[in-house]
C-alpha cells in the first residue's frame, strides 16, 4: 500500500512597524530575492509594510523569526546589508552589533555617538539624571545629541512620544506677521529640529509620528496648562526664554519623563532689559537632585573647523569690547 505524506500548507502576514520597508525589502527588492532563496519551501510576496508567506509550517516559524530580526535591526542601524541577513538568519550576531558607545544610527548608517569627553559627560548625564541642561556655544551638539537620545528612547520603548520645543523670540512669539497657517509660521523656527530627526528616522516613518503626534513639535508657547508624561521633552536655545517661560516649561514634568534643556549663553537673543531665564534656572537649580547640568566648550565643537575659529575670534572680541568699555570709564 502506497503512503501519501500530508504536507500541511499555512499563510501568514507579517506587519514591518517601525521601520521603512524599503531598507527592509532592498534596492530593486534585493534584500526579499536573497530570503526567497534562504527560505526555498515559502512563497514570500511584499506589499507596503505587510509581507505575506505561503508554505511549509516548519520553515515559516524559522522565516518569522528571522524577519523580527532583521526588523529590529533595522530599526538600530536604519541600514541593512546583505552579509547582515546572512548573519541573521544563522543565528550569528552582525558586525553593527558590537561597537558600543552609539547612540543611535542616522539614516545613512552612520553610528551617532559621543565625539569628546563633554558629549559624553551629556550622554552619562543624561542616564543618570530627570532632567539636564546642556550649555555651550554654536556647533558643539547640544541638539542633535539630544535628539538623538530621545530617539534611541523612543526605539527602545522607554517613552512613548518625544516633544520638542524653542522659543520664537524673533517674532515675540506672536508669530502673526508670517505667512500661511500657525504650522507655516512656527516652521522657521523649528526647522533645526526637523532636520535632527529627518537624519536619524525614516521620512514616511517621521511623518507618520507626527501625525499621531508620538512626536510633537511646538513653540514654548504652547506648553502652558500641560502635563508631560511619558515623554522625553527637549527645550532648545533656552537662553532665548523668560524667567516666566522656562519656570511654566520646567514644571510641566509628569512621570516617566526626561527633560534635556539646551542653550548657547553666547546667542541671547532677548531685549537687553529682560533677564535670560536659562541663566536665572541655572541659578536657582544648581545642586537639586535629579538635575544635571553638562557645559560644552569650543573643543567639543563638532561642525567644520571654520566654526571653532569663528567661535574663538568672537570671544576675543567680547572680551576686548568688555575690556575697552572698563578703560573708557
Amino acid at each position: 500500500m502506497r503512503h501519501i505524506r500530508k504536507v500541511i500548507v499555512i499563510e501568514k502576514h507579517i506587519v514591518l512597524e517601525d521601520i521603512d520597508p524599503v531598507v527592509f525589502y532592498g534596492i530593486g527588492n534585493q534584500h526579499l530575492q536573497m530570503l526567497r532563496a534562504l527560505y526555498p519551501k515559502l512563497r514570500i510576496v511584499a506589499r507596503d509594510n505587510v509581507i505575506r508567506i505561503l508554505g511549509d509550517e516548519e520553515q515559516m516559524a524559522a522565516f518569522e523569526e528571522s524577519a523580527e530580526r532583521i526588523r529590529q535591526h533595522v530599526v538600530r542601524f536604519n541600514a541593512l546589508k546583505e552579509e547582515d541577513i546572512l548573519d541573521i538568519v544563522k543565528g550569528h550576531r552582525t558586525k553593527d552589533e558590537v561597537p558600543e558607545g552609539v547612540v543611535c544610527y542616522s539614516m545613512s548608517g552612520r553610528a551617532i555617538k559621543a565625539r569628546s569627553e563633554n558629549q559624553q559627560r551629556l550622554i552619562d548625564t543624561y542616564r543618570d539624571n530627570d532632567m539636564v541642561f546642556a550649555v555651550g556655544p554654536a556647533g558643539t551638539g547640544k541638539t542633535y545629541l539630544s535628539i538623538a537620545l530621545a530617539v534611541r528612547a523612543l526605539k527602545e520603548k522607554t517613552a512613548k512620544k518625544i516633544i520638542l520645543s524653542r522659543p520664537a523670540v524673533e517674532a515675540g512669539e506672536k508669530l502673526g506677521f508670517l505667512p500661511g497657517d500657525m504650522k507655516d509660521k512656527i516652521d522657521p523656527y523649528l526647522q533645526p529640529l526637523y532636520d535632527a530627526l529627518e537624519d536619524m528616522l525614516p521620512q514616511v516613518k517621521l511623518q507618520e509620528m507626527m501625525e499621531h503626534h508620538i512626536i510633537q513639535i511646538a513653540p514654548l508657547a504652547f506648553m502652558r496648562g500641560r502635563t508631560l508624561s511619558d515623554a522625553v521633552v527637549i527645550l532648545d536655545e533656552a537662553q532665548n526664554t523668560t524667567p516666566q517661560q522656562i519656570r511654566m516649561f520646567l514644571t510641566r514634568m509628569g512621570w516617566n519623563t526626561k527633560m534635556i534643556i539646551t542653550g548657547d549663553m553666547t546667542q541671547i537673543d532677548l531685549p537687553r532689559s529682560q533677564k535670560s531665564g536659562l541663566v536665572e534656572a541655572l541659578e536657582i537649580l544648581s545642586g537639586i537632585e535629579g538635575i544635571g547640568v553638562v557645559e560644552l566648550n569650543r573643543k567639543d565643537i563638532v561642525r567644520h573647523k571654520l566654526v571653532t575659529r569663528i567661535v574663538n575670534a568672537y570671544e576675543r572680541f567680547d572680551k576686548s569690547g568688555s575690556q575697552s568699555k572698563i578703560e573708557n570709564q
